[in-house]
């Protein structure tokens, strides 16, 4: 599993010019779902996610987590984050997630995303999205579970 996590002033998604998702400052996370990750992949992302402190405090600091800055979450499920290049110049998706597992697990991690009492907006799974910010910083940083 993969999360690309950007630091933002303000994100958006929108699927046939209808914004479905918006947030001001938070993280916009896209997501990467592999044919391996289960659940307990996912509880591992969210946790370590959730307590990332990437948020400058008083002293200029990047000391103080979402939650601390009443930040929001904007999650968008991202496939082509599993592109293989190895080979040619074609990717290959081969190791991204099967759709129908694929969106469970995405649910899965909007559910618990939720229960943390973030406010959570969200993509919508396998639509042609458009997706804007404004990265604060710029700060992104990449969770790969098979690097945790």
């Amino acid at each position: 599993m993969r999360f690309v996590i950007q630091r933002t002033k303000k994100a958006d998604v929108k699927v046939n010019g209808e914004t479905v998702g918006e947030i001001g400052k938070g993280f916009l996370v896209l997501i990467g779902i592999s044919q391996s990750d289960t659940e307990e992949t996912a509880d591992r992302l969210v946790k370590k996610m959730l307590g990332l402190r990437i948020f400058e405090d008083e002293n200029g600091k990047t000391n103080l987590s979402l939650d601390s800055v009443n930040g929001s979450l904007l999650l968008v499920s991202q496939f082509t984050l599993y592109a293989n290049c190895k080979k040619g110049n074609r990717p290959s998706f081969t190791e991204a997630g099967e759709p129908e597992k694929a969106e469970k697990l995405y649910e899965y991690i909007i559910s618990e995303c939720r229960k943390s009492g973030m406010e959570v907006q969200t993509g919508r799974f396998s639509a042609e999205m458009e997706v804007s910010l404004v990265n604060d910083g710029p700060f992104t940083i990449i969770l790969d579970s098979e690097k945790l």
